[in-house]
């Protein structure tokens, strides 16, 4: 591939790698497991690239593939790992900026949506990530009247999990 396509897909990723680190928190535990997640994705969507006509926003597109990735890796493993949370990451952070009770409410959080099937969770991330529904439905491949619909039974689903 030509250096032009190469520094194109670099600067791409370096703006919008927060949209695949958030789509490897929500579809992993443990930060190998999320490393592991972020290359495959990174891999994909360099594969990918060359195809990448522009019609819709680099992180539209991006979303799409990230998604799709974590989808289909996570109903292809048939082996569970048991594995122990490392909460060690935290330790970059000021204490002056580390809210406690904040940090609880969004794990339970994650918790939760864990609980949600792929489609939902991954409707959930890009409602959390303020996309309106036209992008949602674009990124997912539904339509916008079904995609309220099902983020309407997510909500109350996770009222459920959260408020038993």
């Amino acid at each position: 591939m030509s250096d032009h396509l190469e520094q194109s897909f670099v600067k791409q990723l370096k703006d919008n790698q927060n949209i695949i680190h958030k789509i490897c928190r929500l579809y992993t535990t443990g930060q190998d497991a999320h490393n592991d997640l972020f290359q495959e994705i990174t891999i994909q969507l360099w594969k990918a690239f060359p195809k990448f006509r522009g019609d819709s926003k680099f992180s539209t597109w991006a979303y799409r593939v990230a998604l799709n990735t974590a989808i289909t890796l996570y109903r292809k493993s048939t082996r569970s790992v048991s594995t122990i949370s490392f909460e060690g990451q935290y330790h970059f952070i000021n204490p002056e900026d580390y809210n406690h009770e904040e940090e609880e409410q969004i794990k339970l959080m994650y918790q939760a949506v864990q609980q949600l099937n792929d489609i939902e969770k991954a409707l959930v991330f890009l409602y959390l990530e303020d996309k309106d529904y036209t992008e949602i439905s674009e990124t997912l491949g539904i339509s916008e009247v079904n995609a309220r619909v099902k983020m309407n039974r997510i909500k109350g689903k996770l009222k459920k999990i959260l408020n038993p």
